[in-house]
């Protein structure tokens, strides 16, 4: 086993059949042996049922239960961290309709999860999201249309905010959308679980996570939904802020992330509840627009995307993390580009056409 992980023997991966958990596990098995790896998930999503037989062939055990359920998770074999990846990550639910489902399993089966933690004495890594920060601080932020892309401008005075990104300092005061408000109720209660109890916890506050065996849509994984758009010859949209396909997001390959968690595992000093922007920074950032071009040049294919002008009231012209804490402390950056995510994408689907097929229509 690598010196990396001799503080972790037993780990326990929620949403552990979702694109982000079981690529983790996967990933782990792969780098360490000798460890204990379980996932559960409770198989909601559509298509995690297909991750079941990937986490089998790599002797990873696959437990059926829901967070929500705290006598599921009282049930599980020991570990000593749990890794919680289990969210409903769509920016859109709750805005229509109820928001009971999304609090009840963002945050209460969070809550459930951390308490589970604190009885077993295990730590715990909460990936949380770039959505805790309010969408009107950051779309007031000064901008210019460039060609392909909409550009930060340089006369924001704004603590947290530079060419780099969004920082930690950037202000969490706004409304932020439901599903970034029960993640940042979810970062909260860990921080006073971490002082209260001396528990381990760490946070990555992560912007778009991506790679194969993503079931992208339209709300929650878009790039995988974007890539397989092109190579199935389905129609797009470019949706909001004109319809013009400029607004920015950087991204994060699963590999990326994974290359991060085991810098911080080896780092217990720094588990005391606090956070870090994730992201692949300027340098693996892309517009909609910069993107489709990408994903044409890759798959050789060529799509209609129609513009939609009106925007949501939780979308965002630009996003992209600064990244500097992660990289001081953990001396970690994102390795793979936009074209490389791209490619591992479209190489997952291209091995796996007839299953993913219906998935993606």
């Amino acid at each position: 086993m690598d010196a990396t992980m001799s503080h972790f023997k037993k780990i326990m991966i929620t949403g552990g059949a979702g694109c982000v958990g079981s690529s983790l596990a996967v990933v782990f098995r792969k780098a360490f042996t000798n460890i204990q790896i379980t996932t559960f998930d409770n198989l909601k999503r559509r298509g995690s049922e297909l991750n079941l037989l990937r986490l089998k062939e790599h002797n990873i055990e696959f437990v059926h239960g829901d967070i929500r359920c705290k006598e599921d998770l009282e049930e599980l074999n020991d570990f000593d961290l749990l890794i919680d990846c289990s969210a409903e990550a769509s920016v859109l639910a709750g805005i229509t309709g109820s928001p009971l489902p999304i609090i009840m399993h963002n945050l209460l089966g969070t809550i459930n999860c951390i308490e589970e933690c604190r009885k077993r004495n295990s730590a715990f890594m909460f990936l949380s999201t770039s959505r805790v920060y309010p969408i009107d601080a950051i779309n007031e932020l000064s901008w210019k249309e460039g060609q392909s892309r909409y550009i930060w401008t340089d006369d924001n005075d704004l603590p947290g905010f530079s060419q780099k990104g969004i920082s930690e300092e950037f202000s969490t005061n706004g409304a932020r959308s439901i599903y970034g408000a029960t993640k940042l109720s979810g970062e909260l209660i860990l921080q006073e679980y971490s002082y209260s109890y001396k528990m381990p916890a760490m946070i990555n506050r992560c912007g778009i996570i991506t790679g194969p065996w993503q079931m992208g849509k339209v709300d929650q994984g878009v790039v995988t939904l974007w890539v397989a758009r092109h190579i199935f010859n389905k129609n797009l949209k470019y949706i909001g802020f004109g319809g013009t396909g400029k607004q920015v997001r950087d991204m994060l390959h699963i590999e990326d992330l994974f290359d991060l968690i085991l810098k911080q595992v080896s780092k217990m000093e720094l588990w005391d509840g606090r956070f870090y922007n994730v992201g692949g920074g300027n340098a693996v950032s892309a517009s909609l627009l910069e993107l489709t071009h990408i994903c044409s040049q890759i798959t050789g294919k060529k799509i209609i995307i129609e513009p939609e002008k009106k925007t949501s009231s939780v979308d965002i012209r630009i996003y992209i993390s600064d990244t500097t804490e992660v990289q001081s402390d953990f001396g970690w950056t994102a390795q793979k580009d936009v074209p490389q995510i791209v490619s591992d994408i479209t190489k997952w689907i291209t091995n796996n056409y007839s299953n993913l097929e219906t998935f993606f229509v």
